[in-house]
């Protein structure tokens, strides 16, 4: 069965005409074709480039793809996986984009984080008949996506599929391989992601969120989707998702460090400092969840009895990430980012005795 799902356009006089059709719902007219052909070597780019920033010089040979942000990278997901986001809506009409120049960034974007576990969201609303990509194109972007990228994508979601996405999926099933057919996911409602990732940590559309909204006013009460359910009160020997402030009020020492730091960055830091990315790899789920249940119940963990450098680091930034108000507080953020400019000052008074006027 795999190797149907894996047969080559090119020798099925059946599927040879893929190419051919139109991505095109019943209101839309045409749609051109390619130019020209992908090739690997064409959209090799790991090299020298500047993964995901928007924030590109304009002499940079993608600063009019980058500019878009058309992609963008949002730290990690909940499970400790690189967050990887395309915004349909941020793709400007065909004639002014060059999609295969949009490819190459894409891939050189992946090729920072597809050695490592990686999540791949797409917000398919805002595209149309006058910003969507050639069929032809596609395919081709598919198949330049080879076993290194398809191999550590655990999931790929689709937020907001139409008629249209999930019929061009059907079109794509001779070519999609079974394993990664698997990997992808619908997602009606933006709170459906919570379960991935958090959604304030994405830099979600206007266009999206106005789009998500009028979704559920169009439902009836009774069917509306589920909302996150409020925070409630944390129970009592609970350490995730609790202020700090809290958790050094139960400490019997009045201790300010949590528990959960000491142990896993006393593991990290007796067996972890050789192993090359050990906050870029995912661990088991499963494992995580259940260390989280032991701390949340006052359980001991240790670490050393698991022998998984991995586990202690996602559960170290688990904990990080769960904080309701993160270590650099907010009450101290303006000051933090103005750190700069003080830096700044003592170092011209340093060098001229004088002090930069603010």
């Amino acid at each position: 069965m795999s190797s149907e799902l894996l047969v080559d356009l090119g020798e099925d006089p059946a599927t040879a005409q893929l190419g051919q059709l139109k991505l095109a719902t019943i209101e839309d007219q045409q749609w051109p074709a390619d130019e020209s052909t992908l090739s690997k070597s064409e959209t090799d780019i790991s090299q020298h480039f500047d993964a995901g920033s928007p924030h590109l010089p304009w002499d940079h040979p993608f600063y009019d793809i980058a500019r878009h942000q058309i992609i963008e990278v949002a730290g990690d997901d909940n499970f400790g996986r690189k967050v990887i986001v395309f915004n349909a809506c941020r793709m400007p009409p065909q004639h002014q984009l060059d999609h295969h120049k949009l490819l190459m960034y894409l891939k050189g974007t992946l090729d920072q984080y597809v050695e490592s576990d990686y999540t791949l969201i797409y917000f398919h609303h805002g595209l149309t008949s006058e910003n969507k990509p050639s069929l032809g194109w596609l395919r081709d972007a598919y198949r330049e996506f080879d076993r290194k990228y398809k191999k550590n994508i655990k999931a790929l979601y689709i937020v907001h599929p139409t008629m249209f996405i999930k019929t061009l999926l059907i079109l794509f099933k001779p070519i999609i391989s079974f394993k990664f057919g698997r990997k992808i996911n619908y997602v009606s409602y933006l709170s459906e992601l919570e379960d991935v990732v958090k959604c304030e940590q994405l830099v979600i559309p206007a266009r999206v969120k106005e789009y998500d909204n009028k979704l559920r006013a169009s439902l009836k009460p009774a069917a509306q989707p589920p909302m996150s359910p409020p925070r409630s009160p944390p129970l009592p020997n609970q350490i995730f998702g609790v202020p700090l402030i809290l958790l050094r009020q139960r400490s019997p020492d009045n201790d300010s460090v949590p528990v959960v730091m000491t142990d896993t960055i006393s593991f990290l830091s007796e067996q972890g400092l050789e192993i090359e990315g050990i906050f870029r790899r995912s661990a088991n789920v499963t494992l995580v969840k259940e260390v989280q249940l032991k701390y949340n119940s006052g359980t001991a963990v240790d670490f050393k009895e698991m022998e998984d450098v991995h586990l202690a680091a996602v559960i170290l930034k688990t904990f990080l990430r769960e904080l309701p108000e993160p270590l650099l507080t907010y009450q101290l953020y303006n000051d933090i980012v103005n750190f700069t400019c003080m830096f700044s000052d003592i170092v011209s008074y340093l060098l001229f005795g004088e002090m930069v006027p603010m």
